[in-house]
């Protein structure tokens, strides 16, 4: 896979993933399995719907 996530986008997935899991957790809901979305994508550092979209937030290399 091609790396495709910055920095600071992998942060905030990675925050953003653990608090939907925490929220489902604590509300025992299904819903916060959602969460493993970002987490996986912020630990991966490879977005499928980014490549869809030719988006890449890593910084340029020169």
């Amino acid at each position: 896979m091609k790396v495709n996530v910055g920095r600071t986008d992998r942060t905030l997935r990675v925050v953003a993933g653990l608090i939907i899991i925490a929220l489902g957790f604590y509300y025992q809901s299904l819903w916060g399995v959602v969460g493993l979305i970002p987490l996986f994508t912020g630990l991966f550092r490879s977005c499928a719907l980014y490549s869809i979209l030719g988006i890449n937030t890593c910084k340029r290399q020169s």
